[in-house]
This record gives structure tokens, sequence and C-alpha cells, in this order.
């Protein structure tokens, strides 16, 4: 409902309405029917009534109604035209309508005005960009907190500890920006139509403030980006791979010739730590999680291409040495990413950046 193409689909075998409107399930229309659960969302929520309330994927307003209740406003965002005009329909001639303004358009698109807290039923396949996205804004305007309803095994993944078999990349990244806590299991029958998966609601916190500096964000998730291609190996498996290696030695002679480390006032962009992989699972699909046996040979890293920068000589094994030596000085070498903590990654990075050893270089 609120991101995602809108496509022309047949209605043949439609028979779930709200005022007169088929939902569709291909772009995740499943309307909260469990007045019960409306209620329980709103008060987990800790609205204010002082509060500007984001509301995305409003649909027919059951959720809606109960948001202007208990906040001075509520902004919804809606992609699908027949929703906004039911949405607006329901509230026309009521006090309430006075404190509703909605938008029509793709959430990840919509330039979105200033709120206090987010509450959102969206459709699972925009979850990791949407999550990016409102922890980006919170770097440009602070909101308390986001309560965002996701697929089951999605939220279990935000709130996964270090060895858990969903532990993930997504996890780290976004607990680097904000506190998860997980706070309503939503079984599939609480939906008209009801989804072919559970769901859960969760709260995301943003961070005040972030535990890294800003210029390092990007720096971050080349580390990440390396620590997860083969979470279950050793980190001194994967840091001892050529193109590994090829690709942290040229960002070293870059960084040697200009005389510079990172620069640490760059502007924070989000968007650099949302991983569109980490959403590519719809509601009739199995999550797909990382089990370490994918073929190494088929792992991409950023700037390591051989042929980019002919006149940079690599494979130095003074280099390798120094690369290892960092890991074993700090008694990493034999650790594997899906047990480090977000502690031990940061300290990994301030260990290798200290080195002289980046995840990104200048051009």
């Amino acid at each position: 409902m609120a991101g995602g193409k809108i496509r022309k689909e047949k209605q043949k075998g439609s028979n779930h309405f709200q005022g007169g409107i088929p939902f569709h399930k291909s772009k995740g229309q499943h309307i909260l029917k469990n007045p019960m659960l409306v209620e329980s969302i709103v008060q987990k929520a800790g609205i204010k009534s002082t509060d500007v309330i984001l509301e995305i994927g409003p649909g027919t307003g059951n959720l809606t109604k109960k948001l202007l209740e208990a906040g001075k406003k509520v902004v919804a965002v809606e992609l699908d035209p027949r929703m906004v005009l039911e949405l607006k329909r329901r509230f026309q001639g009521t006090p309430l309508s006075t404190r509703l303004e909605v938008i029509q358009g793709d959430v990840l698109k919509c330039e979105l005005p200033f709120f206090d807290i987010c509450v959102a039923n969206i459709p699972y396949q925009i979850s990791s960009p949407l999550v990016f996205k409102l922890l980006d804004i919170n770097q440009r305007q602070n909101f308390r907190c986001a309560i965002i309803m996701f697929q089951r095994e999605f939220a279990m993944r935000l709130v996964a500890q270090p060895g858990d078999k969903l532990y993930c990349r997504l996890l780290v990244n976004t607990q680097l920006l904000a506190r998860v806590f997980h706070l309503l299991k939503v079984g599939k029958n609480n939906f008209r139509p009801p989804p072919k998966v559970d769901s859960s609601v969760v709260c995301i916190e943003p961070r005040k403030p972030l535990p890294i500096p800003a210029g390092k964000l990007k720096e971050w998730n080349g580390l990440l980006s390396l620590c997860f291609s083969r979470k279950n190996k050793t980190l001194g498996s994967i840091f001892g791979q050529k193109k590994v290696l090829e690709m942290l030695e040229k960002n070293y002679r870059t960084l040697e010739s200009l005389g510079q480390l990172m620069n640490d006032s760059e502007a924070i962009d989000m968007s650099v730590l949302a991983d569109e992989k980490d959403d590519q699972v719809g509601e009739d699909e199995t999550m797909e999680v990382d089990n370490g046996k994918a073929d190494e040979d088929e792992m991409e890293v950023e700037g390591s291409d051989a042929d980019s920068d002919n006149d940079m000589q690599v494979n130095d094994p003074n280099f390798k040495a120094k690369v290892i030596g960092v890991l074993k000085q700090y008694d990493y070498a034999d650790k594997r990413s899906s047990k480090l903590t977000q502690n031990e990654f940061i300290h990994l990075l301030s260990v290798f950046n200290q080195a002289g050893i980046h995840f990104t270089s200048k051009k």
C-alpha cells in the first residue's frame, strides 16, 4: 500500500472488500481488522497528545482513526489512489478530518514532512529501504521512534543476537543506528485478506549520538560487506583472500600517496547501509539465510578490479602480513562474523584504521 508499483490485475477470485474496495495481495494490501490489536499497537506506541504521527500504508483507515484520536495530527502516506479516496471519504465531515493530511505516493520516493513518531503497516518488500530511509531522515529531524509491522522472520532478523541463525549484516547495520525492540506477535488471521506468513510489530528508536563518527559510515558498510560475505568463515580466511587484499592495499596506497586519512566530516548517508538483498522476501517465499557455503570466487569487492588502476602495485606480501597481523594482535583472526557483537565490529574498524587500513578510498 505504501510503496511499490501498482499493476493492473484481474479481479477474478478476489472477494476481500472493505467499503466496496477489493484488496490486492500482490501490492501488500492486508488491512488490520482486529480492533483489539489496533488498540494494542496504539498503546505500545506511547503516543502523546502533542505528537505528529506519520502513518505509512493507512489503507482504509482502521488504524488511522485510533491514531487521530491519540495524537495531534496524522500524516498518512498511501500509494493506491482508491485507498486515498476511501480514507478521505471516511473522515470527511468529522472533527478528525482537520487533523488528517493524506499524501498519495510511494513513501520511498516522497519527501516526508516533520513527524514525532511513525506507525506503519507496510508491504513487506519495502522493509529494509524504509528502515534506512527513516534512519536517514532522523539525521535531519529527530523523531522519537517508529512502530512498524514486519514479516515475522524479517523482524526476528532485526532483534537477533550474535550466533543466531538469523544474525546478519542488516541487523548489525540497523542496530548501529537504532535500538530495536520486539513488541507484538501478530497472526495472519488478524488481516483481511490474510497473508501467508505471520507478522511482528517492532519498535525502532534512533540512537543519539551515533556510536561512530559520521564520516565512517561508508567505511563501516565496507567492513561489514567483507565480513558478512562469508559470515561463518574466520576473519583470517576472509581477509586472506587475494581480492580483498588487493582492494585494501589499493586504498592504503591511495591514502599514502595523498598523505591524508579518511575525512570524518562527510555527510551521513544512511542509504549506503541498506542492502537490497535483505528485502527480496515476498510473503509466499522462504527466508534465505547465508550459510557460508557460497562459491568464494563469486564474491565481488568494491574496488577490487585489478585493471582499474594499472599504475598501482598490489600483492605486497608485507601488506598481507600487516592485515593478518592486526587480526592476530587483537584476537580476531580465528573469530567469525556470525558471532561478533556490534562493539567488536566497531573495535575492529578502529584498529584497522589505526594501522592505516581502510575500506573505502578517495578518488
